[in-house]
Order: C-alpha cells, then sequence, then structure tokens
C-alpha cells in the first residue's frame, strides 16, 4: 500500500515537471497534458509493449492517466510558484526514479524474466518517460548528458531483484533498495557527481603535413 501510494505521488511529480517543461517551450493546453502523460507513464508503457505485458498500466488502472492529466493541468495554475521548489521536484524525481525501478522490476519478476531482463525492465520503467520528455522537446536527453540516473536505477534494480531472490522479506528489501537508491541520487544531485563523458574531436586533414 505505501508503495503504490508513493507511486501515485511519483507520477503527479512527473507529470508536473514534464509540464513545466512543456510550459517553457509555450505549448498550448493539449501539448502540456500529452507531456505530462508520456514522462509520467511512457517508462513503464514501454516496458509492458517490449514484455508483452498486457493491459498496459494505464489501460488497467485509467485512474493514472487522470492523475497525470490532473498534475499537468494544476501546473498550469501554480506554475509561477512551483519554480521556486524547484529542489522539492527534483527530491520528487528521485523518488519517482526508484519507485518506478523497483514496481518495473516487480512486473518482470512476476513474469519469471532472468535477472538481466529484471535489471533492465527496472531501467526501462524508471528513466524511459524522461528519455521522451527530452526528445519531445528536442532536447538531448538528460540521461545521455552525464547525469547519475541510470546508474541509480540500475544499483535499486539490483538490489532488490538479489534480495528479494536471497529470500529476505519483500517489504524489507523494498524499502532498503528505495533508500539506498534515493539516498544515492540525491548525492548525485547534491556534489554535481556525473558519469564520464566520451569527447570525440576528429582532427580534420593531415596536421602533420609540411607544404
Amino acid at each position: 500500500m505505501l508503495l503504490h501510494t508513493i507511486f501515485v505521488i511519483a507520477l503527479a511529480a512527473e507529470a508536473m515537471t514534464a509540464a513545466l517543461a512543456a510550459g517553457r517551450r509555450n505549448m498550448d493546453w493539449f501539448g502540456v497534458c500529452v507531456l505530462g502523460c508520456v514522462t509520467a507513464l511512457g517508462g513503464g508503457t514501454t516496458r509492458d509493449i517490449l514484455l508483452g505485458h498486457y493491459p498496459l498500466i494505464w489501460v488497467e488502472e485509467p485512474g493514472y492517466l487522470l492523475v497525470t492529466i490532473a498534475a499537468a493541468m494544476f501546473t498550469i495554475a501554480v506554475a509561477r510558484v512551483m519554480e521556486r521548489l524547484r529542489l522539492i521536484f527534483l527530491l520528487l524525481d528521485a523518488v519517482g526514479l526508484v519507485v518506478f525501478t523497483i514496481v518495473g522490476c516487480q512486473i518482470a519478476m512476476d513474469m519469471g524474466q532472468p535477472a538481466m531482463i529484471v535489471i533492465v525492465a527496472g531501467l526501462i520503467t524508471g528513466c524511459v518517460g524522461g528519455v521522451l520528455r527530452d526528445v519531445l522537446c528536442n532536447d538531448v536527453p538528460l540521461l545521455f548528458a552525464g547525469e547519475l540516473y541510470a546508474t541509480v536505477s540500475a544499483v535499486t534494480a539490483c538490489i532488490y531483484f538479489f534480495g528479494v531472490k536471497a529470500g529476505l522479506p519483500v517489504d524489507a528489501v523494498t524499502v532498503v533498495a528505495a533508500v539506498i537508491g534515493f539516498a544515492f541520487r540525491t548525492l548525485a544531485i547534491v556534489f554535481k557527481l556525473e558519469m564520464p563523458r566520451f569527447v570525440y574531436a576528429p582532427v580534420r586533414g593531415n596536421q602533420s603535413s609540411k607544404r
């Protein structure tokens, strides 16, 4: 029950941050709602399609779709206040990342998927919504720009999967995975920790040739 409640809060938070991104690009109200839904539900939808898990999460629970639309529309009314709460939304985004990851792992495990697929399912659920948001906004996805985001999701997924497989109580494993994942993401935000970048600048022409 607690995980489900946090999951719904995370859906709303993801939809609200996406709505702000839509507002910065002067989208209309329909665009705000679409971007909010894609960001909040895109990861779970992608996971379900790839795993053949039907009905899709928001088809099985239409209330999730209503939550994301309502959160996106609410953002339009309170956008000026929300800009002052950036840190809170970053933390809520971190909560959403770990909770979505755990939910994705749970569904894959319930389907009897092997370890690698379970971890990938968690990654997809936690990260793909943000990638879709950035692509629709014509931005380089945050996931590929050095942020410790996918790494946090992968660590959370591994802790959850191997903890459950070890026979530990599921509720305890869920709490431990969520706390460690949230702490990891928060430290990355506070200390601006990033993944190593690959920088490749090809040399044009033969610089060593003599005239």
